[in-house]
């Protein structure tokens, strides 16, 4: 056979009972949620900034780099709500490459399942812990978002993965604000869609059980840019982008219509420091018009301790630097958080 059952792993109940959240964690998960929800209900006129490493890699670096997000949050607390990227799933395009902590929680040496389940929850578990910010992760596998349930406040479905039926149908059953992505086509309607299928209700097969949802009435869509036939990066964080999404969402019976706009990815080709320029012509454009003010309800930004990335197995691994997409720096992400503060 070509599959090779390697080893039978915990399933999350287990999991959790060997590494338990603390009341503590329970405590600040509990307002932290309630916080975010206001935003996308409305009920708060906060801006939220999803931010951090394009990929959690390494523990001590990811907790240096949020450590330095509770600080900035609070001096911003009042407008801004930080959530920190701790994103320990990768999609990969070609399925080649690091594919996140889950896979390998040593990015040098070989994929161990078992540690990575370990290695995430205790990842996610101390971020709480030691800065009070509870954190978004990326949905890669919907089997395995049961591990990570009672800790994170906010998921992302990525762009290959939100025309799964899967991925939806199990986004449903969240009690967190859930962002679908555009695919990579750009579809607008595909992304709505997903949304659809995400606040509603659903009967289906979970983890070897029967299960039913009653609906995420957080989902929501995230503009990440597309990529053409030609294989080029269109954006679609601009103006008319905005506009056009708040018709199309206009058109359909969804709870709370709300986006994120991702600033890196194809809005920005990759040019991670682009991401400082988009995140302001979004701000100016729901400065311009108060629908939008209502619609768009934060930005994504990849960002970590040293600008740019680097590949991993040189021998040269600089600390707090992406070995996957590039991401802005430090100094320029704590700056980009106050400019954003300014202008909320």
């Amino acid at each position: 056979m070509s599959f090779q059952f390697i080893k039978k792993l915990p399933i999350p109940a287990e999991i959790k009972k060997q590494y338990p959240i603390s009341e503590k964690v329970a405590q600040i998960k509990t307002a932290r949620d309630a916080e975010i929800r206001d935003v996308f209900t409305g009920a708060s006129k906060k801006f939220l900034v999803i931010i951090g490493p394009c990929s959690a890699d390494n523990e001590e670096s990811v907790m240096d780099y949020t450590m330095r997000l509770a600080r900035v949050q609070d001096k911003v607390g009042d407008k801004v709500l930080l959530i920190p990227r701790i994103y320990t799933n990768k999609p990969r395009t070609t399925g080649e490459g690091y594919k996140g902590m889950v896979h390998q929680p040593d990015p040098e040496k070989k994929p161990d399942m078992l540690a990575g389940l370990v290695a995430i929850r205790k990842l996610h578990i101390r971020a709480v812990e030691e800065t009070g910010l509870t954190c978004a992760d990326e949905m890669l596998y919907p089997e395995n978002y049961w591990y990570l349930a009672d800790i994170l406040s906010y998921v992302a479905i990525g762009a290959r993965s939100v025309e799964d039926q899967h991925h939806r149908m199990t986004t449903s059953g969240m009690d967190v604000p859930a962002g679908m992505k555009n695919p990579t086509s750009g579809d607008f309607s595909v992304m709505l869609n997903s949304v659809v299928a995400a606040q509603a209700s659903h009967s289906f097969i979970y983890r070897g059980w029967e299960v039913s949802t009653t609906g995420n009435d957080l989902a929501h869509v995230i503009l990440r840019g597309a990529t053409n036939k030609h294989g080029n990066s269109i954006p679609n964080y601009h103006y008319e982008d905005l506009i056009r999404l708040l018709h199309m969402y206009d058109q359909r019976n969804l709870k709370y219509p709300a986006a994120i706009v991702d600033a890196n990815h194809s809005n920005s080709n990759k040019q991670y420091e682009e991401q400082i320029r988009i995140v302001e012509e979004v701000l100016n454009s729901r400065n311009l018009n108060h629908s939008l003010k209502d619609l768009v309800k934060g930005v994504m930004i990849e960002s970590y301790i040293e600008p740019g990335n680097q590949k991993i197995g040189c021998g040269q691994h600089i600390y707090g630097k992406s070995i996957t997409d590039p991401c802005l720096g430090w100094k320029e992400s704590e700056e980009l958080i106050y400019d954003i503060y300014r202008m909320c």
